[in-house]
């Protein structure tokens, strides 16, 4: 079946096969999606369609609680004879996956998260390394991993993308949903948010990099966020169709990775930054701010770069002076001091990408030159990062560092190297390549003093 040109309702997407004018053959492997009111009570009927006889519930106390112990019930009034494991390490972590192999029946034929982010993400990893399917019944709607085909874990202290599996089943219960923490919510929206950001993103490397580029699936993210963003506003309702909205949205942009087969349609600089705080707070040991929380600053900081880029007359050929003048012993020296423990990892990204070599960004820089009218027109079609900003401070989003405890120097650090967390091409990259991180840093920096002091006087 062909690829759709226009953007269709998220069950089109499901279990087919899609060919499409990109060159790939795209395919969603979840089986059923439910968001509404008392859509709970659907489980015990997914588990016989699909034939499962013998399902394992993973959750943690907490989500146990709200939903966790009402599967179980269901389940077992449906004479299904399931079984349930209450998370206690919920680090997320190599620890965390050693506990759900042990804990895991031998004749479990199902595995079943409940929960949000990291739950999710566990189960669909955990499930995959033991060859078992997943359903997933959301608690809270804070992510976009729903329906990815990737899990986010902590491997030896750095946020890491591991290969897994889409579940078969997504159940968003709007009952439970609008009793989750309102800053849930819109931490779901702030990470819905960054697609605005991660697109663009994705459009320059296609510019500049020639990277593969999928029109079709950039639509249905574009389309699905627009929706979103229209009914923002009502968010703080609690309107159980705004949260199903923001819900499917969601799940929707999870359903782009699986499409995709990477998470290159829902992250990007945005994202870069937010894992990059993760693992400063890590060493710190400090409490960070929830992920769609930093999402959504992340996108803030990174509209705001693309503002004082466009601003910025680019000298091409001092960015060639500046690239062949890249200290590799000095930058490994920070990239110490700023990952700590975590990098070794984010240098071994470094070793096998070879994004800050001297001959990629001579060839990057040469296309950047022959190209420029056309990034600085893509940069142009984003929304103004003070348009967002009111938007998010509407909603009760954070939009700015200080609102999530970065400072100065940990956010000259972000623009500098949050972009080591990944391999993926971003504007953080582009504004490096062209050897300007710190000159438009500063610009972003003395603009949010401003927006500071304008805030204080209000």
């Amino acid at each position: 079946m062909k690829m759709y040109h226009e953007p269709q309702p998220l069950e089109k997407y499901l279990g087919t096969e899609l060919d499409c004018d990109c060159g790939r053959r795209h395919y969603v492997p979840i089986r059923a999606v439910e968001i509404g009111p008392g859509v709970l009570n659907t489980l015990p009927d997914y588990v016989k369609r699909f034939q499962y006889r013998k399902p394992y519930i993973l959750c943690d106390e907490i989500t146990w609680k709200i939903a966790g112990q009402r599967c179980a019930d269901l389940l077992q009034a449906a004479g299904i004879d399931a079984c349930s494991h209450i998370l206690q390490h919920t680090a997320f972590d190599e620890a965390t996956l050693g506990e759900i192999v042990v804990s895991v029946p031998t004749d479990a034929d199902l595995m079943i998260g409940v929960g949000t982010g990291s739950i999710t993400d566990m189960t669909r990893y955990s499930s995959f390394r033991l060859g078992l399917p997943c359903f997933t019944v959301a608690t809270g709607a804070p992510m976009d991993g729903f329906a990815a085909s990737i899990g986010i874990m902590n491997v030896g202290g750095l946020k890491r993308t591991m290969q897994a599996h889409s579940t078969e089943l997504i159940i968003g219960d709007t009952d439970i949903l609008k009793n989750a923490p309102f800053r849930m919510t819109v931490a779901g929206f702030g990470d819905l948010i960054g697609k605005l950001t991660c697109l663009n993103d994705w459009k320059l490397s296609r510019i500049i990099n020639g990277e593969h580029y999928c029109a079709p699936i950039v639509e249905l993210v574009q389309t699905c966020l627009a929706r979103v963003m229209e009914k923002a506003p009502r968010i703080a309702e609690r309107d159980p169709e705004v949260l199903g909205s923001v819900m499917e949205g969601l799940v929707l942009s999870g359903a782009a990775i699986s499409l995709y087969g990477s998470s290159r349609p829902a992250s990007g600089a945005e994202h870069h930054m937010s894992h990059f705080w993760e693992v400063v707070n890590e060493q710190r040991g400090t409490p960070g701010a929830m992920h769609g929380e930093q999402v959504a600053v992340g996108t803030v900081l990174v509209l705001m770069l693309a503002e004082e880029l466009c601003r910025t007359p680019v000298d091409f050929d001092a960015a060639r002076l500046a690239a062949e003048r890249f200290d590799k012993p000095a930058w490994e020296r920070e990239i110490r001091r700023c990952y700590g423990s975590a990098a070794r990892e984010a240098l071994d990204i470094e070793a096998q990408a070879q994004k800050n070599a001297v001959p990629g960004r001579l060839i990057r820089i040469d296309r950047m030159q022959q190209h420029w009218d056309e990034i600085l027109q893509q940069l142009a079609s984003l929304p103004e990062a003070d348009s967002l900003r009111r938007l998010l401070r509407q909603v009760g989003c954070p939009s700015l560092p200080r609102e999530i405890g970065i400072d100065e120097a940990l956010l000259r650090d972000t623009f500098r190297y949050a972009k080591e967390t990944r391999a993926r091409y971003t504007l953080l990259q582009l504004v490096f390549d062209l050897g300007l991180t710190d000159a438009l840093t500063d610009r972003v920096i003395e603009r949010l003093r401003r927006i500071d002091t304008e805030m204080q006087e209000e």
